[in-house]
């Protein structure tokens, strides 16, 4: 039988969403009936719209999809006026104030905050400067993934930018891909630095080369949700640069038409190729799907991929690197991916002042600044932004991930984004770098499903709940030695339910392991790597340090993390179009 959401689908789903969405957005919060609700919250997904959490009725995440993380000139500050505007809730963050953008591990754009009523001038606005929340999220083509300087690195091989683009193009909006089983994630690379994550991809193009031809061996399956975590498979394809476009389509047909729609969870493609193999898939694409004939692999062109690799790596673009026509780019590092918005006109400033205005976002959750002449590079490097966004960051503050966590998102168990930054701070003060490491990973998600991407860490971070000293307390699984480098590893989680207040302290202590116990200046990845599952249990011990958490307790059951009032009965959700309280209007 099919699942609630594909019977939800088959009702409304689509382009189609929009013309409801606006006559909610008219009518108020209230015109939405209470056992309707699920149902419009999940086809509101389809154009970017995610209802926040228990507590937070009538407020809404928007996700603003950005291919390949691309956001042209003018349009940053177009999404800062958006946040400026629309994004302020009844209660400021601690960290990032009222008003904040973050920019996510797949090169997007999220606002929170959001009113409903407030929904098509959002929209107006965006769509006048190009820009668009369409299929964001929901069952469908997602924001397109690749390289973030495409076009402007000396290591690509390919400028796969216009393939992201022409992807984009075709189906994003395209009736004939909207409604497909699950999320369909696409990452399209043409360096040699793996920067576009194509391992952890449902369909990735990666540069390769066959008749002395430049294109894209096709890789599929790819995608670590949940505690099912795969690698792309190769399926034996070259296409060239021109042929991307139809095996794409062809790829997503196979998957709209042999998908489990009975089944949410083993809805995505990475399990129809664990049930068919690749030799199948392949088959099934030529003999169902292809009116030409399919290439057989060429050769892979991924030579130099050091991609959270351990060692030194180019991959997540922070710093300074001279483009291929003499200008450079600057990647700024974002701790946990979040932005107060001044800082966000402020850098849209500064693009416009010293670049083209031009702005990329990485999957790394940081920015970019591109097309800056050499001439103004040093004048742009001493800008007082940088101060906060160092292009040259200390490793734990470089490598710091976390996703949305339980002050807005319904799934997430524990409180992720201020307690990474106060990790993060803490480890910079107390815990000393070991001899050579400039790149460490620390990724903290909030649930299993993986939207931080922890299990390509260093030292991956899940949130779960434990006891300690008779209470319940917030807590993390704590995985160790992920990464997408030459040998691709999931991290092997080591510890379960560690105290959240204890966490820095194992770091630390295995840290300290680890500088003792390397051989011949080793990386962290490979230290990791040569031990025995047992022993890795055995490499550190959680321990209480001065590190103080505040957020221990269980936010999920707050109706706001950061509140000084934040049982679920102080919210004043939910509210009218202008954020009053919709109880004091009875």
């Amino acid at each position: 039988m099919p699942t609630d959401v594909e019977r939800w689908k088959d009702e409304v789903y689509g382009n189609e969403i929009r013309e409801h969405l606006f006559r909610f957005a008219e009518e108020g919060w209230d015109a939405i009936l209470d056992d309707e609700e699920d149902a419009w919250f999940e086809r509101f997904k389809w154009w970017g719209l995610y209802h926040q959490r228990k507590g937070q009725e009538s407020y809404f995440m928007m996700r603003i999809g950005t291919p390949n993380g691309v956001l042209e000139p003018g349009q940053l500050r177009t999404v800062a006026e958006i946040a400026d505007e629309y994004a302020r809730g009844p209660v400021d963050n601690p960290e990032f104030g009222a008003a904040y953008c973050d920019w996510t591990t797949r090169q997007s754009i999220q606002l929170h905050w959001i009113k409903l009523e407030d929904v098509p001038d959002i929209f107006e606005k965006l769509e006048a400067n190009d820009l668009t929340t369409q299929q964001a999220c929901g069952d469908s083509w997602r924001n397109i993934v690749g390289c973030p300087v495409a076009g402007k690195d000396t290591h690509e091989h390919i400028d796969a930018w216009p393939v992201a683009e022409e992807l984009h193009e075709t189906f994003k909006g395209n009736d004939d891909y909207a409604n497909l089983p699950r999320k369909w994630k696409v990452s399209v690379t043409g360096c040699d630095q793996g920067c576009g994550q194509g391992d952890i991809n449902d369909l990735a193009f990666e540069p390769a080369e066959k008749h002395g031809e430049l294109g894209f061996n096709v890789r599929i399956g790819g995608g670590l949700s949940r505690k099912e975590p795969r690698l792309a498979r190769d399926v034996d394809i070259w296409v060239p640069e021109e042929k991307a476009t139809d095996i794409a389509a062809a790829v997503t047909e196979l998957f709209n038409d042999h998908g489990d729609r009975e089944d949410r969870y083993n809805a995505r493609i990475k399990f129809l190729v664990d049930e068919w193999g690749v030799d199948k898939v392949r088959r099934v694409l030529q003999e169902d799907y292809t009116d030409w004939d399919l290439e057989t692999a060429g050769d892979d062109l991924r030579d130099q991929y050091t991609y959270n690799a351990g060692g030194h790596e180019h991959g997540d673009h922070v710093g300074v690197h001279e483009q291929p026509d003499g200008n450079y780019y600057v990647g700024l590092n974002v701790l946990v991916g979040r932005q107060g918005v001044e800082d966000v006109y402020e850098l849209a400033d500064l693009a416009e002042e010293y670049g083209s205005g031009e702005v990329r976002l990485t999957q790394r959750q940081n920015v970019i600044v591109t097309d800056i002449p050499e001439e103004k590079l040093d004048d742009f490097l001493a800008e007082d932004l940088l101060e906060d966004y160092s292009p040259d960051p200390h490793p734990f503050m470089r490598g710091s991930i976390a996703c949305t966590g339980t002050e807005f998102c319904s799934l997430s168990i524990v409180e992720t984004k201020n307690r990474q930054v106060r990790y993060a701070r803490w480890l910079k003060e107390n815990v000393d770098v070991p001899e050579g490491v400039t790149d460490f990973h620390i990724h903290l998600s909030g649930c299993t499903a993986s939207c931080a991407q922890p299990q390509i860490a260093d030292i991956s971070l899940r949130g779960m709940k434990t006891r300690k000293d008779g209470e319940p307390v917030e807590a993390l699984d704590i995985g160790l030695g992920g990464g997408l480098g030459e040998n691709p590893h999931f991290a092997e989680w080591v510890e379960m339910r560690v105290p959240a207040d204890e966490v820095p302290g194992y770091i630390q202590n295995l840290l300290g392991t680890y500088e003792d116990q390397r051989q011949d200046g080793e990386t962290f990845r490979d230290f990791i790597q040569r031990q025995e599952e047992d022993a890795l249990q055995e490499l550190a011990d959680p321990e209480e340090t001065d590190y103080d958490d505040p957020y221990m307790h269980n936010t999920k059951m707050t109706w706001y993390p950061y509140a000084d009032d934040d049982d679920m009965g102080d919210s004043p959700a939910p509210t009218n179009g202008e954020g009053e309280p919709i109880s004091a209007d009875d």
